[in-house]
């Protein structure tokens, strides 16, 4: 009868690269003897040489080990699907010849030490292991506390922000009493509070071109816990060129995506999304918001293939994508491939070093925006014309509904965002426009967009409803 053996990831290159083999058989045993005759360089890893199965290999028949059925004489109904399950197939190529554990240390990780997925030997790893974390935020937080408590040896934090009062709403490594603190600082201290056995090196400065290549060459996996397109494709292709694990997340709102690039024959980041999306499609999580325990999933789900990775437990998500929706409560898995045509990891690259990543996402500095690209008002220009009455001038809050619920500025007029396109004939009666959201990002587009069909009289409130709470009313709530 026909079954299916599914292989793991680290197993394939010895069956030609496929996930599952077809073999005619009726018990574990004969479907094994079917599988070494078919590829008989996987034998060496299944079999050790007095032919007894190697002790860091389980077998399951569904969800039922098959030691604790008949063993390899476990018979096999037709279409059934057995797994072959390493214990510790490879992990990363660390030196544990010098770690040692004190007793404190054994007692701190007892209950990964009685695992046999993990045990002392994967112990060790975790313990010579050196994880960068790029951002401390949503998904930095819980990555950084659950590797922190596994016991990996070397933390590295690298973030420039200070602790706001709306980061502790999902960043969970930060507190009140950190508030204003270096984030780096912050998290640091609350990691040594869990496991001072461990160390942790921060960076207070962006992750860059110029500094890229030289932090992550002294670690052996990179946790992208970034919010922005320009940093994720420098980490994704800083990784590829350094020969580096790049543990990737994304959220937004209730939405989370989670994946592993840069292995050796994986796909990477750019695979996947071979360019950004325009400037300002994406809103980011400030301005489009986030669920507070979405990205305690996806950092959760970052730090559980760290560790996998490093102890060679179980399969990674190698070429495969994790898709999260935190409304319906579903996973599903997508599978990913490698892009021969990739321009960094493909079969002939065109980029063989770190670019300007700004430029790539269509992203100008400051500096380089002419003047009258976006003309402005300040809040406190703008109090001073809503007090003497606004005429014919019309104040556009072009925020969501539930951010109008939040706070507002008095005699603004809602009109979201993506309904502004539908309402220029109503614009178009006004002398004047002063256009805000919640903190010019926004507006700033929908001045951009009025400029170019045809409005003249048109500006951006600098600032947007925060500025307004924090220069002319701060008897308002900020979000």
């Amino acid at each position: 009868m026909s079954v299916s053996i599914r292989i793991p990831t680290p197993l394939r290159p010895h069956v030609a690269g496929a996930r599952q083999v077809a073999v005619e058989a009726a018990d574990v045993r004969a479907a094994l003897a079917a599988l070494t005759a078919q590829h008989a360089g996987i034998a060496p890893h299944l079999f050790a040489e007095n032919g007894d199965l190697r002790a860091f290999v389980n077998l399951y028949l569904g969800d039922d080990d098959v030691r604790y059925l008949k063993g390899l004489d476990t018979p096999l109904p037709a279409g059934a699907t057995l797994s072959i399950v390493p214990s510790v197939a490879g992990g990363l190529d660390l030196d544990t010849s010098h770690i040692k554990f004190t007793n404190e240390e054994m007692r701190r990780y007892s209950r990964h030490l009685i695992l046999p997925d993990i045990g002392v030997a994967g112990q060790k790893r975790l313990k010579a292991a050196r994880v960068l974390l790029v951002g401390t935020g949503g998904l930095g937080s819980p990555a950084a506390l659950y590797l922190a408590a596994a016991g990996v040896g070397t933390i590295g934090l690298i973030d420039f922000d200070t602790v706001d009062e709306s980061n502790l709403q999902r960043q969970i490594i930060h507190g009140t009493s950190t508030l204003g603190k270096l984030k780096v600082e912050s998290a640091k201290a609350r990691i040594h509070d869990i496991n001072p056995f461990i160390d942790v090196e921060t960076y207070n400065e962006p992750l860059t071109s110029e500094n890229a290549l030289d932090l992550i060459r002294e670690y052996d996996i990179v946790i992208d816990g970034t919010d922005n397109f320009q940093t994720r494709y420098l980490v994704n292709d800083a990784c590829v060129l350094l020969g580096k694990i790049n543990v990737y997340g994304s959220i937004y709102r209730f939405d989370g995506q989670a994946s592993v690039f840069g292995a050796k024959d994986g796909p990477c980041y750019r695979c996947l999304y071979s360019e950004p999306p325009p400037p300002g499609l994406v809103p980011s999580c400030a301005e489009g918001g986030v669920l507070g325990v979405l990205p305690g999933v996806i950092g959760v789900i970052q730090a559980t293939e760290a560790v996998k990775i490093i102890t060679g437990a179980g399969e990674p998500l190698i070429g495969r994508l994790l898709v999260y929706d935190a409304l319906e409560m579903s996973f599903r898995t997508l599978k990913l491939r490698k892009n021969p045509d990739c321009l960094i990891c493909g079969e002939h690259p065109k980029i063989t070093g770190l670019i300007d990543y700004d430029e790539f996402c269509g992203v100008k500095p400051v500096a380089e925006e002419p003047a009258n690209v976006v003309p402005e008002i300040t809040v406190t220009e703008l109090a001073t014309r809503l007090k003497a009455g606004l005429g014919g001038a019309r104040l556009i809050d072009v925020r969501e509904p539930n951010e109008w619920d939040i706070v507002r500025i008095p005699g603004a007029t809602l009109m979201p965002k993506a309904t502004v396109p539908d309402h220029l004939d109503e614009l178009a009666q006004a002398s004047e426009l002063f256009i805000q959201c919640r903190s010019g990002v926004r507006s700033a587009d929908i001045v951009r967009f009025l400029r170019t069909v045809g409005f003249t009289n048109v500006k951006n409130v600098k600032g947007g409803v925060l500025a307004w709470a924090r220069e002319v009313d701060r008897s308002l709530p900020t979000y």
